[in-house]
């Protein structure tokens, strides 16, 4: 089933939901790399990752809001839940998308603010700039750690229910039954 129905997710639902956790694991994974760099070459190298895997996942995000606003419905809450868990659960998911709409907002700051772009994707022998000296890198160095910090949660909410609880709420956004 392609759409989602009121105890589980669809299967676009579910593969958008799982090709963005790979990829911002992958985008956070070559960032960090990328600040922790000493040697240019190898800074660019995972900039060369970071960025596009940055814009995939902006792409990707945007594709779920629209889903979600226009053609899908999001499964009713597992029974049995809390009224807190929900709305925890509803808090985390909001903060991870404005998160990550701020982090690629901060990321393309710094990368205009910046002028790095042609030295990162021409090939360019200019050496990058300092982006720490950058208005931009604050908030996406805090939101990194934040975004981290969310993931974790989640991760951890998702298998509290599955081992802990035992309500089936990972199998819910996996495909079939």
């Amino acid at each position: 089933m392609l759409k989602s129905t009121t105890d589980r997710y669809g299967a676009i639902a579910v593969t958008i939901h799982w090709l963005t956790a790979i990829i911002i694991i992958l985008a956070l994974a070559s960032g960090f790399q990328a600040g922790n760099a000493i040697d240019a070459a190898d800074k660019v190298g995972f900039l060369r990752l970071h960025i596009p895997a940055a814009i995939i996942v902006l792409l990707l995000t945007l594709f779920r809001i629209v889903w979600w606003w226009f053609f899908d419905r999001k499964p009713v809450p597992v029974t049995g839940s809390p009224l807190w868990q929900e709305r925890l659960a509803r808090v985390v998911h909001i903060a991870l998308y404005i998160v990550i709409l701020g982090m690629i907002t901060s990321g393309i700051g710094m990368i205009v603010l910046s002028g790095a772009g042609p030295n990162i994707f021409a090939g360019s022998v200019a050496p990058l700039p300092d982006f720490h000296d950058f208005p931009p890198r604050v908030p996406h160095g805090l939101g990194a750690n934040l975004l981290l910090a969310l993931l974790a949660a989640h991760v951890g909410a998702a298998l509290y229910h599955h081992f802990i609880r035992g309500d089936g709420l990972l199998w819910r956004m996996w495909y079939g039954r």
